[in-house]
């Protein structure tokens, strides 16, 4: 397989923010709703973009939600962040080996940089597309494209890493190669059912795929 450009998901995937993630929403609503939500349910928000959730809850409220979870995140960002096992390690390896690697979240922009910095990744990637720099998150090709274009990169020697379904959806949607993590909060299982090209039980593995 010759990959010249990998691109990466954030949250779940490079960083461990889920419990942040989880903290937020419930700090969140239990302010906004009556109803109590349980873990489970809490874990089919982590993906998409924050509005879309909260305008499911309720449309009416959904921007003031977005801001309760978002002061509440920030306010805990630093002490819940970490990078996954053999991520750094991984990464560094990876850019000294010359690959283009880049970022794509549905995280705002501002955010994304946040737990890269907290994590000391924040010089390594060419290129960070968030919620900021499109009009439709993934799983719309939209923001793979763009980050390929700023990388003059191609679709065909592309791989897109992931968490989640929207992540390789969005890989397979943009004509990329794909590959999903078997620590997804959502389960190993449930990314396979996608069919990622690859699936990787830590971040090393990408080192062997690449024959680096």
């Amino acid at each position: 397989m010759t990959i010249r450009t990998i691109l990466f998901d954030l949250d779940g995937t490079l960083i461990d923010t889920n419990e942040l993630i989880i903290a937020s929403f419930v700090h969140t609503l239990q302010q906004y709703s009556d109803k109590e939500y349980l873990r489970e349910e809490i874990l089919d928000f982590i993906g998409p973009p924050l509005v879309d959730t909260f305008e499911k809850i309720d449309p009416i409220l959904a921007e003031q939600m977005k801001k309760t979870y978002v002061t509440h995140n920030l306010h805990h960002h630093d002490s819940f962040v970490v990078a996954y096992p053999t991520v750094i390690d991984t990464i560094s390896k990876l850019k000294e080996l010359g690959y283009q690697l880049g970022i794509v979240t549905t995280k705002i922009n501002s955010t994304a940089w946040k737990g890269l910095k907290v994590t000391g990744m924040d010089s390594m990637f060419d290129v960070l597309i968030g919620f900021d720099d499109v009009t439709h998150a993934k799983p719309h090709p939209e923001p793979i494209i763009k980050a390929l274009k700023e990388l003059d990169a191609q679709a065909s020697t592309t791989l897109m890493v992931g968490d989640n379904y929207h992540d390789i959806e969005a890989g397979k949607n943009a004509g990329t190669k794909t590959a999903g993590v078997s620590w997804s909060i959502k389960g190993k299982e449930t990314l396979e059912a996608y069919q990622p090209d690859y699936m990787l039980e830590e971040m090393s593995d990408l080192l062997k795929i690449l024959g680096a």
